[in-house]
């Protein structure tokens, strides 16, 4: 039971769509009304507001990180382990993909992933995280180094762990599953770089 509470309350918390509140708190309009649609940080950026995107990204990560360090901290004391942490990572993961109190239509979960990379383990985020820099460095596309990272996110879990597939698991499907996400909700990204048409890193949106 205390396992099925923590991860609905891990969805729910995914779910609070940052891109749409910070854009309201600061007045600024609803990111689902210009540039691609999606709610969240690189969209908010083109409001002109980096502040805004910059609150936006950052909460965006927290809201991956808080849920797994909540049962990291609190969770031995009601049973909860390795399976219980991957479970809430991919349930606040969801939550920011298919956020219930935004009718289902939520962001790519780009940073929502990278806090729950950084509370599963500090050096996969590092490492997810350098890939992506690798990736932007030499090709300029932010969607490419994001799919890019999120395939070799469960790999590098697995060499760095370095102990039996039973520890790291629950983990590795996870991040695995959110890898699989992340690359669906890039697949009009995915049509635009085959077609040549994507916007690279600094230039504007066609």
């Amino acid at each position: 039971m205390a396992s099925v509470l923590a991860t609905l309350a891990a969805y729910l918390i995914g779910s609070l769509s940052f891109a749409v509140i910070v854009s309201r708190a600061m007045g600024l309009s609803d990111p689902r009304t210009y540039g691609s649609g999606n709610p969240g940080a690189t969209n908010v950026l083109r409001s002109g507001s980096k502040a805004a995107a910059i609150v936006t990204l950052l909460l965006d990560a927290a809201k991956g990180w808080l849920p797994v360090m909540l049962v990291k901290w609190f969770g031995p004391g009601w049973g909860l382990g390795e399976g219980a942490q991957a479970l809430v990572g991919l349930a606040a993961f969801l939550g920011h993909l298919y956020p219930v109190f935004f009718a289902f239509k939520g962001g790519k979960g780009v940073a929502t992933a990278v806090g729950v990379l950084l509370a599963f383990e500090p050096l996969l985020a590092l490492a997810a995280l350098i890939t992506f820099a690798i990736i932007v460095f030499f090709f300029r596309y932010v969607s490419l180094a994001s799919m890019v990272a999120a395939v070799f996110a469960p790999a590098y879990y697995l060499i760095g762990d370095g102990v039996a597939w039973t520890a790291s698991g629950a983990k590795t499907l996870a991040l695995a599953a959110m890898g699989l996400l992340l690359i669906w909700r890039h697949r009009e990204n995915i049509r635009r770089l085959l077609a040549g048409t994507e916007s690279k890193l600094g230039q504007k949106k066609k």
